[in-house]
């Protein structure tokens, strides 16, 4: 077939606008896109979350005079400030020990009065070791008869008093005062009765042994000693190798042995263990436990927070 020169020129024609409109079309729609990403707002990464301090009224009285505390000890010349922030009038007041000549650990609010409303009065026990460069100027004699003692640290008690602020937060009124332990308390009374000597023949004991094997030990499935609608994890990782049911007795009375599980019975247990740790030392435990019998036999419905205290009569 043969094309015109006519043809070939209107198709030439043809094929030019073509390339124009596309490559019109090709800009209009790349400023379309321009603009419509520049009205949507820039996107930028997001702020990672940051933890907020603990304020002074999560810690309360008890757990803010511990910190006190611990800043006291330590504290000396030249360190005031670190007590400040405790103590307010403490700007006024000058120290003449070497920072850091002591330090404190294992310290714990082990009394909390109340002197009136907003005002308590905190005792601290703190166990307190000396610095090594605490000892440079004393004598070879002297540093031998204080070092066992300066290696295990000496338990003291600092009493604090602390005062309610605006802000819901705490400061405190004195420099603390060394004082003496405080009195311990008179025997606590349990109601429970006589306690009876773990027996292997007694099905509850053994109930209660083989829960607290897989509790502590990791020695087998715990559900299968649990009540239904008990929710229970054991230990882990299982700080003890073995476990033996010392002696238990029972709330309100003595404790039977082989009590038949009757459904829907209930018994509440103080259970004393001895728990065999891997390198074979003993340690004694003990649990306030709620049992509860179905289809004959006795499991495990709780692990109470405390014993049952005797009723002041």
């Amino acid at each position: 077939m043969t094309v015109s020169s006519g043809a070939l020129a209107n198709l030439s024609t043809v094929m030019r606008w073509g390339a124009w409109s596309l490559l019109l079309l090709g800009v209009l729609m790349s400023a379309a896109a321009h603009l419509r990403l520049s009205s949507q707002p820039p996107r930028t990464a997001p702020t990672p979350a940051q933890a907020a301090p603990a304020s002074a009224e999560a810690v309360g009285p008890g757990g803010f005079a511990v910190l006190y505390v611990a800043a006291y000890v330590e504290a000396g010349r030249g360190t005031e400030a670190s007590l400040a922030r405790f103590f307010p009038n403490m700007r006024n007041i000058s120290l003449e020990a070497k920072p850091g000549a002591q330090h404190a650990d294992q310290l714990a609010a082990v009394q909390v009065k109340d002197v009136s409303d907003g005002y308590w009065s905190v005792t601290v026990a703190a166990r307190i070791t000396a610095s090594p460069s605490a000892r440079d100027d004393e004598s070879d004699k002297e540093q031998a008869k204080e070092k066992e003692e300066d290696e295990t640290g000496v338990l003291r008690y600092f009493q604090v008093p602390l005062r309610s602020t605006d802000g819901d937060g705490f400061a405190a009124t004195t420099l603390p005062a060394e004082v003496g332990a405080p009195e311990a308390g008179d025997g606590i009374e349990l109601d429970y009765g006589t306690p009876v000597p773990g027996d292997d023949k007694d099905e509850t004991v053994t109930t209660i042994a083989r829960f607290f094997s897989a509790y502590l030990a990791g020695a087998g499935e715990l559900d299968r000693y649990l009540a239904p609608r008990t929710a229970l994890d054991p230990v882990s990782p299982a700080p003890y190798t073995q476990v033996e049911v010392a002696q238990l007795a029972e709330l309100n009375g003595d404790y039977r042995r082989n009590l038949p599980a009757s459904d829907g019975a209930r018994r509440q247990l103080l259970v004393d263990l001895w728990a065999a740790a891997p390198d074979r030392q003993l340690r004694p435990l003990t649990y306030a436990l709620t049992l509860t019998a179905r289809d004959g036999r006795w499991e495990i419905a709780a692990l109470n927070a405390a014993p049952v205290l005797t009723k002041e009569k």
